[in-house]
């Protein structure tokens, strides 16, 4: 999912089909016809692999805004030209010697661009997820995100050092840190720890009247929360006001005051303003759990990483942490949309692909790359990695995939994205869909709000994988629809919906 306020105005043509688009399945055009899409625009195509032609399409080769379906580019971009099994290896490094177990110097974290330092990973070598993400609001993960972080430190406690002279670094020079991503506007960093949020999960007392309980994951002194929440009928609206009341910028306090209705728990995750400085603070406070005496770096000193880098080599290495294989990885960005680790993927691609020309950015290298795989880059504009800033022809986004499925990784690729019904953001599409477990699609999603008709209005909804058809036919599909404002209910939902149960209509019907 993508959501983000803006004002897109561009051309499409019509609906109708023409001799070289085979036209879909009646039950399709009867989705497309409802009357809560009476003002959107259609786009589709479906593509048998094997036969290397077009089933069925609409305006194949029209641009669309396809939100979080641009994650695929991104995602396969990065494991083609960083590698599936590429793995971000995650170092602390000390500036100076160890003497009677004191490091006479400072200590440094070099990121590596992991996205992934937090409390996913699992002992059976896959990452975790929960369907929606905490970056959108969801729970999080049951886990310690501060888990690799401590297991730094135990490397170093275990290296005998118990005291540091100098202070904890965090160097976050791979590529700028600052920028926020369009969606959830959480701020991009070559650091991500918990993936550079805070979640505050605010669960509404028993009955009304009673104090809503308020939990910080993950603690540490970078954030307080003062909260004073009172719950209220489940009918009744909730009205919480948050305000950031800090006079230290490492110390920050929000005060969160108001009403939640009874319910399940909700989680107003806080985005980290500076991942860099956040790491430094909770690096030093893990370490000193750990038995290390260390203090962040000093706000008022300046960082020079020249000077820090001749470090950098094994001998003064005093922990390393290694990330699962980016396949892995590609899993979380896929199934939840996870909307930072996206954004990152084009910068990191261009600071550390294999062999590359460090004057060229990550989008030069991905047009590179697609230009040689014989792709029209005339279907694809692509201005972030996780889909605020795109434009895609379904025709262009079902030869991406066929590409991909030729791919060593194309295995990987395909089980990393939602299924039909049953995972990640399709888990609640179509459930009880003929085809309901059977449709392996990116979701997308990017939309605004109407001050005119005080409403939502989804400027792009998109829906793009791969499925074995009922006959036995390998699809590689894309549809999209633009531009959906529903007089009640969720506009997004409404979209969503439909573009599932047209996928399912296409699994049961393609012949």
């Amino acid at each position: 999912m993508l959501r983000r306020i803006a004002i897109l105005a561009f051309a499409i043509a019509p609906i109708a089909a023409t001799a070289a688009q085979p036209a879909p399945d009646k039950r399709i055009r009867q989705v497309m016809e409802r009357p809560e899409f009476a003002h959107a625009l259609w786009g589709m195509e479906f593509y048998d692999l094997g036969a290397r032609k077009t089933v069925s399409a609409v305006n194949r080769d029209q641009l669309f805004v396809p939100g979080s379906t641009t994650k695929l580019v991104s995602t396969g971009t990065a494991l083609q030209l960083l590698g599936a099994d590429h793995q971000f290896h995650t170092r602390v490094y000390r500036t100076g010697p160890i003497r009677n177990g004191t490091v006479e110097g400072d200590l440094v974290l070099v990121a590596a661009g992991d996205p992934n330092l937090s409390g996913r990973e699992q002992e059976d070598g896959t990452y975790a997820f929960i369907d929606q993400d905490h970056s959108y609001g969801g729970q999080p993960l049951p886990t310690d995100p501060l888990s690799t972080l401590r297991h730094l430190a135990q490397q170093i406690a275990a290296k005998g050092v118990t005291r540091v002279t100098g202070q904890v670094i965090v160097d976050a020079s791979l590529f700028r840190e600052g920028q926020r991503e369009l969606g959830t506007r959480i701020v991009m960093s070559p650091v991500v720890i918990n993936d550079n949020v805070i979640d505050i999960v605010v669960a509404p007392g028993a009955r009304a009247g009673d104090a809503a309980t308020v939990t910080v994951k993950p603690q540490t002194s970078y954030l307080t929360v003062s909260a004073n929440l009172i719950t209220v009928d489940s009918g009744a609206p909730a009205g919480v006001r948050t305000v950031e009341d800090s006079t230290d910028r490492d110390h920050r306090v929000l005060v969160m005051t108001g009403r939640v209705p009874r319910g399940a728990p909700s989680n107003p995750r806080w985005s980290i303003p500076v991942p860099s400085r956040f790491g430094e603070v909770a690096v030093s406070e893990v370490l000193n759990e750990a038995g290390v005496r260390v203090i962040p770096r000093l706000a008022s000193r300046a960082v020079d990483r020249v000077r820090l880098s001749a470090s950098y080599v094994d001998s003064m290495l005093v922990a390393e942490h290694v990330s699962l294989p980016l396949a892995a990885a590609a899993r979380v960005v896929l199934k939840t949309s996870q909307n930072l680790h996206a954004s990152n993927f084009p910068l990191l691609v261009g600071a550390i692909a294999p062999g590359h020309d460090s004057t060229k950015t990550g989008f030069d290298l991905a047009r590179e790359w697609l230009t040689r795989e014989g792709l029209d880059l005339g279907g694809a504009v692509q201005g972030d990695g996780a889909g605020g800033d795109a434009f895609f022809s379904p025709a262009f986004m079902t030869r991406y995939l066929a590409m991909i499925a030729t791919k060593p990784y194309a295995g990987a690729f395909r089980a990393a994205l939602p299924v039909l019904g049953k995972d990640g953001t399709l888990a609640q599409i179509q459930v009880n869909a003929p085809a309901a477990g059977k449709v392996f699609a990116k979701t997308g999603t990017f939309g605004s709000y109407d001050p005119l008709n005080r409403r939502q209005i989804v400027h792009g909804k998109g829906l793009a994988g791969y499925f074995t058809s009922k006959s036995g036919r390998e699809i590689a599909f894309a549809i999209y629809v633009n531009n959906v404002s529903v007089a009640t209910g969720d506009p997004a939902i409404v979209a969503g919906q439909a573009l599932g149960e047209i996928a399912s209509i296409a699994w049961e019907t393609i012949k």
